[in-house]
C-alpha cells in the first residue's frame, strides 16, 4: 500500500546544504510535526520525545507547530482532535489546515464531497467518531452526512474550521502544502496552501522563506535549500517525524512503529 502511494505522491529525497540565513528570533525553539493522520499512537510517542528533546536544549520559548492533515487513513482521528484540542488550550501550539481537514468540513454539508472524502480516508474517521460498519455499508450519502453530523461533536467542527493556513516564524514559513511560487505570501490562496504539489515541489528558487510542508510522502525527510517536507506516511509506514528549529540549528525526531508490530498489538 505504501509502495503505491509514495509512487503516486512522493518527490525524490535531496538533501542540499541548507542556507545559514534560515534562522528562528533569539530565544525561540520551535517544533514542527507532518502528517499524523489518525495515529494516534505515533503522535504520543512523539510528542513524549519532542517534551525529552526540549528540555535537553535547555529554556526556551517553545512553539509546537502541526502541518494539517491530523485526521482520515490511519484507525484514530478522533484522538488525535481530542489531543490536538487539550495541546491548543497550553498556548503554545499552533495547528495549519490540511486538505483532509478541508474534505472532512466539506463532508458535513456536501454529497460530493462526503463520497470523495470517504475514498480518501475518511470512512476510517467516521468508524473512529462511532459510525458502524452497517450503518456505512447499508447508508447512502445523504444518510451517511446525516450520521456524521450528529457524530461529531460541533467543538470538533469549531476546532477544525478555526486552523490556520500559513505561520511564519523567523524566516520560517510553515504550510501544509506548499505555496505558489512567485505570489507573495498574503495573496496566497487557501487552495494552494493545502494542495499544491508539482509547480511547488519542482521550484528551484529561493521563495523568500524557508519553507516547512507536508502533504507529499516520501521514505525520508525532503532537505532541499528552498524547501524542507516532512511527511513520511505515518499512517502506513508507522513512521511519524518532526522537525526542530532553534537559531540557525535544525534537527530531525521521529517516532516508529513497524506495521506489523501495530498489527499484532
Amino acid at each position: 500500500m505504501f509502495n503505491k502511494l509514495r509512487s503516486l505522491f512522493s518527490s525524490p529525497v535531496v538533501e542540499e546544504p541548507l542556507p545559514p540565513q534560515a534562522s528562528m528570533p533569539a530565544g525561540q525553539r520551535v517544533y514542527a510535526i507532518g502528517d499524523i493522520h489518525g495515529r494516534l499512537d505515533l503522535f504520543e510517542q512523539l510528542l513524549a520525545r519532542i517534551d525529552a528533546d526540549d528540555a535537553a536544549r535547555g529554556p526556551a520559548d517553545t512553539t509546537l507547530i502541526l502541518l494539517g492533515d491530523l485526521v482520515d487513513r490511519g484507525p484514530d482521528s478522533r484522538g488525535v482532535i481530542e489531543r490536538a484540542m487539550q495541546l491548543m488550550a497550553t498556548g503554545k501550539v499552533r495547528i495549519l489546515a490540511g486538505n483532509h481537514e478541508e474534505m472532512m468540513l466539506g463532508s458535513l454539508r456536501d454529497e460530493e464531497t462526503m463520497r470523495h472524502f470517504l475514498r480518501h480516508g475518511g470512512r476510517e474517521t467516521l468508524f473512529s467518531y462511532g459510525l458502524r460498519g452497517e450503518e456505512y455499508s447499508r447508508g447512502n450519502l445523504e444518510e451517511i452526512i446525516d450520521r456524521a453530523n450528529a457524530l461529531v461533536p460541533p467543538e470538533h467542527v469549531a476546532f477544525m474550521q478555526a486552523m490556520e493556513d500559513q505561520i511564519v516564524v523567523g524566516d520560517y514559513l510553515f504550510v501544509h502544502a506548499g505555496i505558489r511560487p512567485g505570489v507573495p505570501l498574503d495573496r496566497q490562496m487557501p487552495s494552494d496552501l493545502r494542495w499544491i504539489r508539482r509547480e511547488f515541489l519542482d521550484h528551484a528558487e529561493p521563495h523568500g522563506h524557508l519553507v516547512v510542508h507536508g502533504h507529499t510522502i516520501t521514505d525520508e525527510p525532503v532537505l532541499r535549500h528552498n524547501r524542507i517536507g516532512i511527511d513520511t506516511g505515518a499512517f502506513a509506514s508507522g513512521k511519524l517525524t518532526a522537525l526542530g528549529c532553534e537559531g540557525d540549528h535544525r534537527w530531525l525526531l521521529t517516532a516508529f512503529i513497524a506495521p506489523q508490530e501495530r498489527e499484532a498489538a
